[in-house]
């Protein structure tokens, strides 16, 4: 079975990031739930404004800035990924000192890069 990808600060914009990240994700044959500010489908993944309660996340891909990952810290760790994912712009020195307190990788990368490379 395969592991499934969260992606936190997806986006219904297609010159996003995060949009480009669902998509690539998807075109990999990823399982990828998605939380962001608008509700919406982007490559048959719905994006919902609630912390879900998900099941076997692996990878948890970031998409929001260090001013707005607190309000996440406790969802997230409360889903025991594997690794989270800090892609551009959302570097949190903070934030990686928590996640490996509770023994989750903090991988500082970009998730459009790993996929192209074969790394992810």
């Amino acid at each position: 079975m395969n592991k499934t990808t969260l992606v936190i600060g997806a986006s219904l914009k297609p010159e996003r990031y995060a949009n480009m990240a669902i998509k690539k994700l998807v075109a990999h044959k990823q399982n990828v739930v998605a939380i962001g500010l608008r509700e919406g489908v982007v490559a048959g993944v719905h994006i919902s404004k609630t912390k879900h309660d998900f099941d076997n996340i692996d990878t948890v891909t970031l998409y929001i800035g260090a001013r707005h990952q607190p309000e996440y810290y406790d969802y997230i760790v409360s889903l025991q990924p594997r690794r989270v994912i800090f892609n551009p712009g959302t570097g949190n020195p903070e934030f990686y000192q928590i996640l490996l307190n509770h023994k989750i990788i903090s991988e500082v990368s970009c998730t459009l890069v790993l996929l192209s490379t074969k790394q992810y």
